[in-house]
């Protein structure tokens, strides 16, 4: 099921871990909402909310003849909102144990939620929450979660702990930040920093990423020190924001500086505007249906791009970048991709240095191998075979004066004759 959105111009599918190698963060939680207020305009929904036997998510406590079900996002949370259709018979009471006010359910959805509408006959395989539609045939709108990591919550609340978000929450989203840049959170590294949804609600791996990259900033150094001289309110917000440098032009160490001081840049506003990028890509090239990532990986320039970097943070999540991690780095940390095309590339290396020998480089190895190979039993069984040899003729050496010294202390014939007569 999909439905035309003309007011942003693309195709909504139903939504879903877009891209294989992320997890769903503020941007596809809000395309999330804009799928399902499309597909569930004007549709009313009816009876009790089916989970799944194996989701260990709580029951929703709702059950209506007739509702309707909007969404609405924040940051990495979503929320559907069941409101019950009033009508004559419901205000007499001739309905009992049926739902006569809204219920908000907030949804997590981990690392593979999403929403999907169906037929009732294809109901996805792990749809562990399902909302059906009253009309015939039946619809179902299922919240999907193959992995099982997400999670929702009947008549609660966005989490407390959670700050504004960073894309429609842009104001009071800056006031937090830097009215907190004396908390200690802020001398950890930038990067790390980035992903607390205390004060960066929306932000996840793929993004920060993408904002260092751009302002030219080392993922590894202080966050205090990127954020300080920051305003509680943009005065540039119009403004284009300064995208990555030019590929192949150094940048000297004094535009380094404002870089990094924000004078030549506003990481904060850069939070805000590259979600928004990937919103504004909406579900043109985000099809599960036909695996057409391409849109994406286009407006990629630095997460999972060859040729960048990767190292794991202190929390053992893996940042992409380019040139100096910066002071913080982790010291002992290596990237398995990286270790990965250098072991490759030292094939290749020792291959060609072996192509321009005399030898065929395969039958050079094959020697090697062979002698590599030789089991240490057979060599243990050659040295016993070996061993008694040498000990035999040892011993025969060393045994030929013995029996010299033997015979020559034994008495001949001639000499006993002689002892005989004498006796005698």
């Amino acid at each position: 099921m999909r439905g035309v959105f003309p007011g942003l111009g693309f195709v909504l599918q139903p939504f879903h871990l877009f891209h294989p190698q992320k997890m769903p963060e503020g941007p596809e939680l809000h395309l999330a909402t804009l799928y399902v207020n499309k597909v569930c305009d004007g549709v009313v929904f009816t009876g009790p909310i089916i989970k799944s036997e194996v989701s260990k998510c709580p029951e929703v406590p709702f059950t209506c003849e007739a509702y309707r079900i909007t969404a609405a996002s924040r940051g990495k949370e979503v929320k559907l909102t069941l409101t019950p259709i009033k009508s004559d018979d419901h205000k007499k009471g001739t309905s009992t144990g049926q739902a006569d006010q809204p219920m908000e359910v907030f949804f997590r959805f981990g690392m593979s939620g999403y929403f999907s509408l169906t037929a009732e006959d294809e109901i996805p395989k792990h749809a562990h929450l399902r909302f059906y539609t009253k009309e015939k045939p039946c619809r179902v709108l299922s919240f999907v979660d193959t992995r099982r990591f997400g999670s929702w919550h009947p008549n609660g609340t966005w989490q407390p702990e959670r700050g504004p978000c960073v894309m429609f929450e842009y104001k009071t989203f800056r006031e937090n930040v830097v009215s907190h840049l004396s908390d200690r959170v802020f001398d950890r590294p930038i990067c790390e920093v980035l992903l607390n949804q205390k004060y960066f609600n929306g932000i996840g791996n793929y993004l920060r990423a993408e904002i260092l990259y751009r302002l030219n900033i080392p993922p590894f150094v202080p966050a205090r020190t990127v954020l300080e001289g920051l305003e509680t309110e943009d005065y540039c917000e119009n403004e284009k924001p300064v995208n990555k440098p030019i590929a192949g032009k150094k940048t000297s160490d004094k535009a380094k500086k404002k870089v990094v001081k924000g004078e030549a840049s506003d990481l904060l506003r850069m939070c805000h505007t590259v979600p928004l990028e990937v919103v504004n890509l909406g579900g043109k090239g985000y099809s599960p249906a036909k695996a057409d990532y391409s849109g994406f990986v286009a407006w990629l320039q630095c997460y999972s791009v060859d040729g960048m970097k990767s190292v794991q943070d202190h929390n053992g999540r893996t940042i992409w970048f380019k040139g100096d991690p910066g002071p913080l780095a982790p010291k002992e940390s290596k990237s398995p991709r990286v270790k990965r095309l250098k072991k490759e590339n030292d094939q290749d290396h020792t291959y060609k240095k072996k192509k321009g020998a005399k030898s065929h480089p395969e039958s050079t190895m094959k020697k090697k191998v062979t002698k590599k190979e030789t089991p240490k039993k057979a060599k243990d069984e050659r040295q016993r075979e070996a061993g008694p040899k040498r000990r035999t003729k040892m011993t025969r050496e060393a045994s030929t004066p013995r029996t010299r010294k033997r015979r020559e202390a034994e008495p001949t014939a001639g000499s006993l004759r002689r002892s005989r007569r004498i006796a005698k």
